[in-house]
């Protein structure tokens, strides 16, 4: 990684699409959605743990080279001109060894008031009324109850974003979060931006705001069959609407917003 990488995590659908869109302008980054890179981590652990017979041939050194030449090889077309950012939620599960994979490495994590992530995917799968979406193994049944509730568990799309997002920000390693509010992207992007490069310690670059473009994902979206899940408009702006949620439901996850109160946040984590 001739010049660096950097990652990008936090919750769904809280804007780490258009961050990754945004970023993408600038000639020297690289950023997309989600990455291979993220599952293949996580094989070659299971693989070279003492689970598997073959790790008697193995030691740390070995796991640390096997695991950097995952990133090398899947940005080596990248790499030798660009800074990249890869983008998994589980990141922030795993700084202590990023960190020592990448010792300047910082990590972006998007959040967003958590009613309204909630919020967002009901709204896409009652946009999506004639399929089921795989969010959801694909069951047509069910109520906005018990699918915010299968979101919101600890191995759900958004208890375990949220949850790989506490340990992230109380852990060890917290120096290197930059929290970066979804309100916040939407209503004040080049505030947000010019943030952003600051945490970097990059130089800024004026990103055009009006004509955002990402088209890579709409293949994926289908598949997952959740046509919409990584749309990105074309200008970034703030969208006031009514949320679509009961109001009990609404107020049951407005708490876990815990970046949104100072008194939670570790010192050593800003938040923009």
């Amino acid at each position: 990684m001739k010049h660096g990488i950097h990652f990008i995590s936090g919750l769904p659908r809280s804007g780490s699409t258009l961050l990754s869109a945004l970023l993408r302008q600038n000639p020297k980054l690289h950023a997309a959605m989600t990455s291979p890179v993220g599952s293949l981590f996580n094989t070659l652990l299971r693989t070279m743990s003492e689970g598997n017979e073959s790790a008697a041939f193995l030691d740390n050194q070995h796991r640390e080279a096997i695991l950097r030449a995952v990133f090398d090889a899947y940005y080596a077309r990248v790499a030798p001109k660009k800074t990249v950012f890869d983008t998994n939620r589980q990141w922030t599960t795993k700084l202590p060894a990023l960190t020592a994979l990448f010792p300047d490495c910082k990590v972006i994590c998007c959040v967003r008031h958590v009613p309204w992530v909630v919020d967002s995917i009901e709204s896409l799968i009652k946009r999506n009324k004639w399929e089921p979406s795989g969010i959801f193994n694909f069951d047509p049944g069910g109520t906005v109850y018990s699918r915010a509730e299968g979101l919101a568990s600890q191995t759900g799309m958004v208890g375990f974003a949220l949850n790989a997002l506490r340990e992230a920000v109380y852990g060890p390693q917290n120096d290197r979060l930059l929290l970066v509010q979804y309100e916040s992207l939407t209503a004040a992007p080049a505030r947000t931006l010019a943030g952003i490069y600051d945490f970097l310690g990059m130089k800024h670059f004026r990103h055009d705001l009006k004509n955002v473009e990402y088209d890579e994902a709409e293949s994926f979206d289908q598949r997952l069959g959740t046509p919409g899940l990584h749309n990105v408009g074309r200008e970034v702006k703030s969208v006031q609407r009514r949320s679509i949620l009961p109001p009990d439901l609404f107020t049951r996850y407005e708490s876990l917003s815990f970046w949104r109160d100072k008194r939670q946040m570790p010192l050593e984590v800003p938040v923009i």
